[in-house]
């Protein structure tokens, strides 16, 4: 897929790029996959923002994509690429043998009349997906199962691929984007290929409203709050932030501080994420 240029009739076009949306062969979605959504403007059920900078935006329907890939042994043909406003990634539409229609994120090299199937006796190819055990070490995957059966959770996002390096014992190691090795159960399930819509971050979007459009609000820095609003706020002028280190809103850490305290998986990390693939 190419990125293309806007002419530059007004500042707002003179820096943005956007899609060719070649890949694209169908413009409406299936009716029968789509869920409403409900903008909730980043509150919980109690009314209170958990989650700054959400509202407004375009409006979406939510389609039903198939991560689990749980219809093994049954043979369905890419009907259609279409677009998918909640995710970067394209959507493929199958439809089975049988007659039932589901969404699944397409790989790149997917195309329209092709085949593709779940299961372990199912052929390496994009778009197949298979238990971890049935495929070979070093072949690029992604859609990855952490828990068996609950779908794939890992590398989803457009451009995304995971690498199969080993396997022993129960336990698998698979390379992921970030540059972390983490050790997945070989009965998970995984999708062969790389992720499609390889130019998602060549895109431009050259103006705020653009980014209004995706739901995203304006973020005020905190140099330019006053104190009583921001830890970084105040001083005549502009101030450095003049603290130990970087702090939220609310005091605490942020900007390199880890976050992570999860003990029960720590084990399934064998080296972590590397600097240079963040």
């Amino acid at each position: 897929m190419a990125v293309k240029k806007y002419k530059p009739v007004t500042p707002g076009t003179r820096g943005m790029t956007g899609y060719t949306f070649e890949e694209i062969t169908k413009s409406t979605p299936e009716r029968s996959l789509l869920v409403t959504k409900r903008n909730r403007g980043g509150r919980n059920v109690h009314g209170r923002v958990t989650v700054r900078h959400r509202g407004g935006g375009a409006r979406r329907f939510i389609r039903v994509v198939d991560f689990r890939r749980d219809k093994f042994g049954i043979p369905a043909k890419v009907a259609a690429i279409e677009y998918d406003p909640n995710r970067t990634a394209r959507l493929a539409l199958l439809h089975y043998v049988d007659g039932e229609k589901r969404y699944i994120v397409s790989p790149l090299g997917l195309k329209v009349g092709d085949t593709v199937m779940s299961g372990s006796n199912a052929e390496i190819r994009p778009g197949n997906a298979l238990p971890i055990s049935n495929i070979p070490v070093g072949t690029m995957i992604h859609n990855i199962e952490m828990k068996t059966g609950k779908g794939g959770q890992l590398v989803r996002s457009a451009g995304a691929a995971a690498q199969l390096l080993a396997k022993e014992g129960e336990f698998a190691q698979i390379r992921m984007p970030s540059g972390e090795v983490r050790l997945v159960h070989q009965v998970c399930y995984a999708t062969i290929g790389q992720v499609g819509n390889l130019d998602h971050g060549n895109i431009k979007l050259g103006k705020a409203g653009r980014k209004r459009h995706l739901g995203i609000r304006p973020t005020v820095r905190g140099t330019a709050m006053s104190p009583r609003d921001h830890p970084h706020g105040g001083g005549e002028g502009r101030q450095p932030i003049g603290l130990p280190g970087p702090k939220s809103p609310w005091g605490k850490p942020t900007l390199g501080k880890k976050t992570r305290h999860n003990k029960k998986t720590d084990q399934y990390i064998v080296r972590r994420r590397s600097k240079t693939n963040r």
